[in-house]
């Protein structure tokens, strides 16, 4: 069975928290990304900012032997 946990990614721009998640959902990083960035600044940038931070603080990051 396949470890299908949530991690940040050690390929990453700022904290890995998108590149972690486009990993999770086996996605381009690099829509992932853009995909959030559209959406935060929809939303005034706040609430993605804020939401991004938590997904940092809460999320392990990708360990080296880990795949």
């Amino acid at each position: 069975m396949a470890n299908n946990r949530f991690y940040r990614s050690r390929e990453r721009i700022l904290g890995g928290v998108l590149s972690g998640f486009a990993e999770h959902i086996n996605s381009d990083k690099m829509l992932v990304r853009l995909i959030y960035v559209l959406i935060s600044l929809f939303s005034a940038g706040f609430p993605g900012l804020l939401v991004y931070i938590i997904f940092w603080a809460v999320t392990p990051e990708k360990t080296l032997g880990e795949e």
